[in-house]
């Protein structure tokens, strides 16, 4: 009897790790050469099995090593359960479960979520990855992806159109502990997008086509400078755009003097094409010099601009005042004057910033910044902690508070004077520092009260960094109290509902003996003492 699988035929698509540039693993997709093999696998379970088999086999056939990732309807799932063929074929083709991930198509209307959650325990069980598939142009609901607790998300690439929905997903996936990938990634522009909203791994045209024999190279986009590290924080770009100066690409150099010695206050013009995208740029000095020397005139007046100009330097619209300052500080020197355009997700010039518009800004910012500092240790006070700690409340990350401070701090002023007191809270707070990682906060919030803000995984040093020194003021010791809570995500709902549950771990802390430290969560009754010792009751009468 004639089965679709007898004419299958499969091509091989990497999955693309934005961070190394490598493949981290080959989508096995079949290929019929008559008929709609996934029409009929949708209606036949034991067609989808059978497919996912042949696969697997086909990969085996081409000699590769790759992690692989095999495509199963979600209610295939519930059908089949654990896939047991699936698991067999694995086996015989002398690979392990764990090196295949099963992704896990839609639709899942009709299919029920307590049978499929038993479904894809079962695959784990097995050792098996799990993949949601199609998420965001498919029918997965948030609260089942949230029950399967997948390995990876693969997101639909029409997503990258709102970057906001791919941060918000790679949020999710954070808290669930997948990795998110999106698909469809065709161009340079939409894989920039993909990086700067998170995702981790991508496939699509870009990388490499789906193929018959696996990939053994891909085209990974280089990475501008302002994709090498997270954003930072800073004013943002749309504070600072200025109303852009535009000529066609085939503009003449007779034109572009035309408008720029009628408009003295235009610093540079930017030649774009039909679309509005930024062609190149026309810097007015630079301009100006070579069209007055010698000949200038003669030589360049009918002649395209794009020959007098410059590759244009573009942010996005949402970028900050700092990766416009990265942008400029990459290339020629005498280029840093030169305006920078400001484009929207489709690549259109919206305006242009000025450098001179960021420094002053920037400048500023500083100033304010410096105001919020605390004048003897130069710390952030309490606000640039807490902020932070809204927004990794926001973002949905586990986070440690810690509260810290010198016990009986007034016996040391008295005893040993202010200035004593002074040098011992400027050491705690340079040790404080130097303990920090790059996503640990430390603030000052006055006297001898400090609050550190880090991940929980980042505690232990941080804490044996003061716990364990030997502390001292005018020759007499002095001993610290650490106080901890952590925050896991949906624990607490803002940094007032933090500091609410730290107060009484600080008081636990207070009590006992030498330097103590002792750590809670939000939302859970009781602490854990994990430096110190409780003081002995006082005697009867």
């Amino acid at each position: 009897m004639h089965s679709w699988t007898d004419s299958l035929r499969f091509a091989f698509q990497p999955v693309v790790n934005l961070t190394t540039g490598g493949v981290a693993g080959l989508e096995i997709l079949a290929r019929p050469e008559t008929g709609d093999v996934l029409a009929e696998a949708r209606r036949d379970p034991g067609l989808d099995v059978r497919t996912a088999v042949s696969a697997v086999r086909a990969a085996v056939r081409r000699g590769t090593l790759l992690p692989l990732h095999v495509n199963v309807f979600a209610g295939t799932l519930v059908d089949l359960g654990g896939l047991p063929s699936l698991h067999d074929a694995v086996r015989e083709a002398g690979r392990l479960p764990w090196e295949v991930t099963v992704d896990i198509g839609p639709p899942y209307t009709h299919v029920p979520r307590h049978a499929l959650l038993e479904a894809v325990t079962a695959l784990r069980g097995l050792g098996f990855r799990i993949c949601a598939d199609g998420v965001g142009d498919g029918d997965v609901p948030l609260r089942l992806l949230a029950d399967l607790s997948p390995d990876l998300v693969k997101l639909d690439g029409s997503l990258l159109a709102r970057p906001a929905a791919v941060r918000a997903m790679r949020t999710l996936c954070d808290g669930l502990g997948a990795l998110l990938c999106v698909e469809g990634v065709e161009t340079e522009g939409q894989c920039a997008t993909a990086l700067a909203a998170g995702a981790q791994l991508a496939q699509g045209e870009l990388f490499a086509p789906p193929a018959r024999l696996p990939a053994a190279d891909v085209y990974v986009p280089p990475r501008g400078p302002g994709e090498v590290v997270p954003p930072r924080s800073g004013p943002s770009v749309r504070e600072f755009v200025r109303p852009a100066a535009l000529l066609p690409a085939t503009a003449s150099a007779g034109e572009v003097r035309d408008l720029l010695t009628g408009a003295p206050d235009v610093s540079g013009v930017l030649l774009v094409d039909t679309a509005g995208v930024p062609h190149r740029s026309v810097h007015r000095s630079r301009f100006l010099l070579s069209m007055s020397g010698r000949y200038g005139h003669a030589l360049y007046a009918d002649r395209p601009a794009a020959k007098l100009g410059d590759p244009p330097r573009t942010v996005g619209v949402d970028a900050t005042a700092w990766e416009v300052l990265d942008v400029l500080a990459v290339g020629d020197r005498d280029r840093t004057s030169d305006d920078v355009a400001v484009v929207d997700e489709h690549g259109r010039c919206v305006g242009v910033v000025r450098l001179a518009d960021l420094v002053r800004a920037l400048a500023e910012s500083r100033v304010q910044e410096a105001v919020g500092l605390n004048p003897l240790t130069r710390l952030p006070g309490s606000d640039a902690i807490t902020s932070e700690a809204d927004r990794r409340i926001a973002a949905g990350r586990t986070f440690a508070l810690s509260w810290l401070d010198v016990d009986h701090f007034k016996q040391v002023n008295d005893g040993a004077g202010f200035a004593a007191g002074d040098e011992l809270i400027r050491s705690v707070g340079r040790a404080l520092q130097q303990a920090s990682s790059g996503t640990t906060r430390v603030g000052h919030i006055g006297g001898d009260d400090f609050l550190v803000l880090t991940d929980a995984e980042e505690l232990e040093p941080v804490a044996a960094a003061v716990l364990d020194a030997l502390w001292s003021a005018g020759g007499r010791p002095v001993t610290l109290s650490l106080a901890t809570v952590v925050c896991v995500p949906g624990s607490v709902s803002d940094h007032r509902q933090a500091a609410a549950c730290l107060a009484p771990l600080k008081k636990a802390a207070k009590a006992l003996r030498g330097a103590s430290w002792v750590v809670g969560r939000a939302g859970a009754p009781g602490h854990e003492i994990r430096r110190g010792s409780r003081m002995a009751p006082a005697p009867a009468g």
